[in-house]
């Protein structure tokens, strides 16, 4: 019983504290989780935590809550799940509370504005060492199919402004259909 509620406290500490300290977007704190939970602490596997952010990514909602809820879940079931989006969603309410009580002092403040547009050139070089770190979990495996419609999901959004919906339910199809031929032709050999 204590054990669990060891593994409950660092759940919540550990996703609070990612949460109130990530500025940028969901994005940004993947990464970070990736560090925590797969790095510091071994509760998740580097494969895990991909599968896991791309199942975060595809579903709809915020990629930080839908990251910290896959996370709870794998690591300690439904109580798991819902102990991380409290830690997750925590932070952000409480700064948003404090904030908008004083939102004519930040609107028109010199400094902050400085700030925030400091913090945007950090927010920049995270989301690229997601893509870096992402993409090069995805071409380490060296399946030709990852790559073509990583390289192709790429093109479409960014040359041809495809919607991105689209494009996520697209991915889905064809993984899922590159899965089930792996699966038959596994069934097929053994």
């Amino acid at each position: 019983m204590e054990r669990e509620k060891g593994i409950y406290r660092k759940l919540f500490l550990s996703t609070f504290q990612l949460s109130a300290c990530t500025f940028g977007g969901g994005f940004v704190i993947v990464p970070l989780m990736r560090k925590k939970f797969v790095e510091e602490l071994g509760w998740i596997g580097e494969q895990e935590m991909m599968d896991l952010t791309a199942i975060a990514q595809s579903s709809p909602g915020a990629i930080a809550v839908n990251a910290a809820i896959l996370v709870g879940y794998h690591t300690a079931g439904i109580s798991g799940a819902l102990v991380t989006v409290l830690g997750t969603v925590l932070p952000p309410f409480l700064i948003i509370s404090v904030i908008s009580l004083f939102y004519a002092a930040f609107r028109d403040n010199a400094v902050i504005n400085m700030a925030m547009t400091g913090m945007l050139a950090g927010v920049a070089a995270v989301i690229c060492d997601v893509v870096v770190t992402l993409g090069a979990g995805i071409c380490r495996q060296k399946r030709v199919l990852h790559i073509l419609v990583l390289a192709a999901s790429f093109v479409a959004v960014r040359f041809f402004d495809a919607n991105i919906i689209l494009v996520i339910l697209v991915c889905g199809v064809i993984g899922a259909a590159d899965v089930l031929c792996r699966r038959r032709r596994r069934k097929a050999e053994g």
